[in-house]
């Protein structure tokens, strides 16, 4: 359906779309609370799987019944549910992905040990468009090993263009770090022609993929991708403060050592060897004892994505993000409000931000009549409908609240 050009999008559009959605039976796989909330926030946490709880209960039920014995069918999960999120979430090999620690944890884990390896080159690189934590990593890394860290501008609704990274990138770039999704515009840089401009100057890439995994296409494998970080409570719905997940290319794994050494990453960890030998492939990148009853809880959501296919995430994403930005246009410009995302539904994620001055004010009054989007300072309003589990009359109906309010601050 063309939303661009209709004269007005009325409800009933909506609901024709939702009833040829390929994914509409998977929104009952998901726990929601009857009631008339409509969340436009999956990009920051998803919702919980219905199975979920009941795999966190099993969990529960044998660390009461076997103990310690029950380590026996969890020691290996950082590896198992790393293997299904390189299968189904991102395009990545069995054996290039673990899950555990933070984000932040992984971050420093992954760029530490790129810039161990490209000793002599002075430089990291990042954008103003990358998530602050990102940002604090690379800041802290940069401190402790006295290199220079070049934050080039990023267009505040495009993204770091092309041209901007070649002219940022030289001999002496040791690491560039980029978000995939920027997390305020939901730009989308474009993955394989990134890392080519990166690895044409001989410099490593680390690529933050917390606001794509789940929602677009990921092509590691396809792109040559070096490393790469991810959560998994966003569009993989495992839970708040969920363990994340770090992505390390097979024939980088030989030559990358992280500086965190803990026996979950040792070759023998239960040889208790008073000398760390590190683990053969991506298990090196492990440090301690895994959060088992918060690892449990995603792979619920991996599996609900291998069953909904990323393609069709994208392509549902793409037209709520449509759908967004048309009722936007015909209903909040001209009140007021800017579409702060990309209008060309290729360069975008699943999230769409818009500006107005009274935005903080507008979330709040929002969630009090039942939507929930976010607020991002200065005066963005987020909107991330998840396509794995929202409707297109979610999305209508959430911006038809958003108009009714926009009124009372035009």
């Amino acid at each position: 359906m063309n939303l661009r050009n209709a004269l007005t999008i009325t409800r009933e559009m909506a609901h024709r779309m939702d009833l040829g959605d390929p994914l509409a039976r998977l929104r009952a796989e998901f726990a929601m609370e009857a009631g008339t909330q409509l969340y436009m926030d999956g990009n920051s946490l998803g919702r919980p799987p219905a199975r979920t709880s009941a795999l966190v209960s099993d969990a529960l039920d044998a660390w009461r019944t076997d103990l310690i014995i029950a380590w026996r069918k969890w020691i290996h999960l950082p590896r198992e549910i790393g293997d299904a999120i390189a299968q189904s979430v991102v395009q990545a090999k069995p054996g290039e992905i673990v899950v555990g620690d933070s984000t932040s944890v992984n971050l420093y884990k992954a760029a530490a040990a790129a810039l161990a390896a490209q000793a002599g080159r002075r430089a990291i690189v990042t954008s103003d468009d990358n998530f602050p934590t990102d940002m604090y990593v690379l800041q802290s890394l940069a401190a402790q090993l006295s290199l220079e860290l070049k934050v080039l501008p990023a267009d505040p609704i495009e993204g770091l263009g092309l041209a901007v990274l070649k002219a940022g990138v030289d001999a002496d770039t040791a690491l560039v770090c980029l978000s995939h999704v920027a997390y305020r515009s939901g730009a989308l840089l474009d993955m394989a022609e990134v890392t080519r401009v990166v690895h044409d100057a001989g410099a490593l890439i680390l690529w933050d993929v917390s606001h794509s995994a789940g929602s677009v296409e990921v092509p590691l494998e396809a792109s040559g991708a070096d490393l790469a970080v991810g959560c998994t409570y966003k569009y993989l719905n495992g839970g708040p403060g969920a363990p994340s997940f770090v992505y390390v290319r097979r024939s980088r794994q030989a030559w990358l050592r992280q500086p965190i050494w803990g026996w979950f990453g040792h070759r023998e960890q239960f040889a208790m060897s008073a000398t760390f030998d590190p683990a053969d492939g991506i298990e090196a990148f492990l440090v301690g004892i895994p959060a088992i009853l918060s690892t449990i809880a995603i792979g619920p959501g991996v599996a609900l994505i291998a069953e909904a296919g990323v393609d069709r995430l994208q392509a549902k994403g793409r037209q709520m993000t449509e759908l967004l930005i048309a009722l936007a246009d015909e209903w909040l410009v001209p009140q007021g409000f800017a579409v702060a995302s990309p209008r060309d539904a290729s360069r975008r994620g699943s999230h769409i931000t818009l500006r107005h001055p009274d935005a903080r004010d507008i979330v709040r009054s929002l969630i009090a009549k039942n939507v929930v989007p976010d607020f991002r300072p200065p005066d963005m309003i987020r909107l991330g409908p998840a396509p794995i589990y929202t409707r297109y009359v979610d999305v209508w109906d959430a911006m038809d609240r958003l108009k009714q309010l926009a009124a009372s601050h035009s």
